[in-house]
């Protein structure tokens, strides 16, 4: 019988609550972890649909743990394993990846040390499992489970398609005796039937625990200068914490990275253009400093475990709602309060259009690309609670307001926009269909610029027909119409068409809503709201956390580990508020396991026994004899 070398209590602990306890720290399981779990260990096939940070890998680290031989995870991305991996080991768990950041010697050692049963968990991209080597390794390795994380990457319609992820079916035909868990936190019907086909994961119980993340806040606001406009948000309302902007260009993320650095951000590029030496630096800045601020490619995974992000700020849009869910995902892991930011305008919208046309891609792949764009438009110009917005695409209702986005927090202004689209709609027609929006919006408003007197449109019967609205209200006129798809754009030079959806609204046969965009004066637009983000409002005891902070920093920079490996804000946040004065009251604080204990618990009551006393209080903490 092989025997795994853990440092945690085993075998008489190896029930899964004792582990959650001992291990990670937490008291009790959240939401459908402990059935997965109770699944998995009796032999069974799982799909596990959960929100980013609602703790799918507690589905099957603990029962990795708990029974006898090695846990394969099947990760997409390097950055992904190395991290949750440094967080195992912090654990006491043995945990370790393959791929093809080792060297050939290192790699080798590993495979030896799974066959001889001194793993939990190991981490591999599907590429490396997938090779005949690596396969009969396996066949001669005591199996717990084969866990496929991201396991939407198997979709074609996907935002993050893996052709590698298809080849995992081998895993049903060759080990069909190893039960199986595919995870993900994105994947609408049509993603979840193609996971479970390719996957042969027919007979496998489904597990939905809702998309909802109710500490994110969702913020759109039209797109004027959207640098100025990031850099206000950043500064006014996220100051010196960590956060992830997303550009979608590699061009445009060097230029916003330089453009933060000299307006005093400490912001970093990341995007596969990089040197990969500068890459992985500025990705491990972004782990063990704090306050780094990360731009990156939209099309670009960053694959950051770091549970504190505190804001994702998208200056473009992202290509479909899946994906602007898990990018958004990457904030407030911890559960604290945290916000997704995105600036949009009608130039988005018409970009993604035409890269969608352009494409190679087959005409059924179009199709459903512009769906999913047309749903992305929608949630855009929503007058809706976009957290109900957002849920409704995954399957999932929600009757009332969340009371945490712009749209419930300031409710839109929505009138009935029919006159007013039937002017913009009757302009595209009579000028040719052929224009783009700031040139159509001249018209309405009766500019005779040069270009428009040259085309003779001073002439046309909608010239100076839209006093009504300003160019700029024309413009947010025409950004709603093409993301409602009464117009389309052309692929080529970018102009716009009717499409066969305009006809009923120009006929009178269709009445149509629109929406006013706000008036925001700049203040507004930064107006901060950090008020007990970290859960700690009490002044003395904010003090205490900044001290426990300053702690972790140290021990981390000591150990060349990020911060949060040590322990989370969270943790830190309810250390400072419950003030524990012995080890045994430092074990019942949300994230400290037995290891974690052990190896840092003297040290943070020894802050505090020095910060944390009351006023007028010779009260120290008192160390367990």
């Amino acid at each position: 019988m092989s025997i795994k070398l853990h440092e945690h209590p085993r075998p008489s602990e190896n029930d899964p609550k004792r582990i959650l306890e001992s291990v990670f720290g937490y008291r009790e399981f959240r939401g459908q972890q402990k059935l997965v779990i109770e699944h998995l260990l009796s032999g069974g096939d799982a799909l596990v649909l959960m929100p980013t940070g609602g703790g799918k890998s507690l589905c099957y680290q603990i029962p990795a743990i708990a029974q006898e031989g090695v846990g394969i995870v099947v990760s997409p991305l390097i950055a992904l394993m190395q991290d949750q991996v440094s967080a195992l080991t912090e654990l006491g768990v043995a945990a370790a990846f393959v791929n093809s950041s080792l060297s050939y010697e290192t790699a080798r050692k590993i495979e030896d040390e799974m066959l001889r049963g001194r793993y939990d968990l190991v981490y591999v991209a599907p590429e490396r499992l997938t090779t005949p080597g690596f396969l009969t390794l396996l066949e001669r390795t005591k199996l717990a489970l084969f866990a496929i994380d991201e396991a939407h990457c198997v979709s074609q319609w996907g935002h993050d398609f893996r052709p590698e992820y298809r080849k995992l079916d081998v895993l049903h035909d060759r080990f069909p005796g190893v039960p199986r868990i595919a995870l993900t936190a994105t994947a609408d019907e049509p993603t979840r039937r193609e996971i479970i086909a390719h996957l042969h994961l027919g007979g496998a119980r489904r597990f939905v625990s809702g998309f909802d993340r109710p500490n994110i806040r969702y913020d759109v606001v039209p797109k004027k200068n959207a640098k100025a406009q990031a850099l206000r948000f950043i500064r006014f309302r996220h100051a010196g914490q960590p956060g992830i902007v997303y550009c979608m260009s590699r061009k445009k993320v060097d230029d916003v990275a330089a453009w933060l650095r000299g307006e005093g951000i400490d912001a970093l590029a990341y995007h596969a253009g990089l040197d990969k030496t500068v890459r992985q630096r500025h990705q491990e800045r972004f782990l063990k400093e704090e306050g780094v601020v990360i731009v990156g490619t939209i099309a670009f995974g960053l694959g950051i475990d770091k549970p504190d992000v505190r804001f994702v700020a998208h200056l473009d849009l992202p290509k479909s709602l899946e994906a602007y869910y898990q990018e958004t995902g990457r904030a407030g892991r911890d559960g604290l309060p945290s916000e997704a930011w995105m600036c949009y305008g009608y130039g988005d919208a018409v970009l993604i259009r035409q890269l969608v046309e352009r494409s190679e891609s087959s005409a059924e792949r179009k199709r459903v690309e512009h769906r999913k764009l047309g749903a992305l438009l929608g949630y855009c110009e929503t007058a809706e609670c976009r957290r109900a917005v957002m849920l409704r695409y995954f399957g999932e209702e929600r009757d009332e307001g969340c009371g945490n986005c712009d749209t419930c927090l300031e409710p839109v202004d929505a009138y009935d926009g029919t006159v007013v689209a039937q002017k913009a709609l009757s302009n595209v027609y009579r000028t040719g269909q052929m224009f783009g929006a700031a040139y159509l919006a001249d018209v309405l408003v009766g500019a005779a610029s040069e270009r428009v007197v040259r085309n003779r449109h001073d002439r046309a019967t909608t010239f100076g027909i839209g006093a009504e609205l300003d160019r700029a209200g024309w413009m947010g006129v025409y950004r709603q119409l093409v993301a409602s798809g009464l117009v389309d754009v052309d692929p080529e030079h970018g102009g716009l068409r009717l499409s066969e959806r305009a006809w009923p609204v120009l006929k009178g046969e269709r009445a149509l809503k629109l929406r006013r965009d706000r008036k925001r004066l700049p203040a507004d637009e930064v107006r901060p709201h950090r008020t007990k983000e970290e859960g700690v409002a009490d002044k003395a005891d904010r003090k205490l956390f900044d001290a426990l902070r300053a702690k972790r920093l140290e021990i981390a920079q000591a150990r060349n580990l990020p911060a949060y490996v040590i322990f989370h804000d969270k943790t830190l946040a309810e250390m400072a508020r419950n003030r524990p004065r012995t080890l045994a009251e430092l074990a019942t604080i949300s994230g400290v396991g037995q290891k974690k204990l052990e190896t840092y618990g003297k040290a943070f009551l020894d802050v505090l026994r020095t910060e944390g006393r009351s006023p007028g209080s010779d009260d120290g903490v008192i160390e367990d004899p």
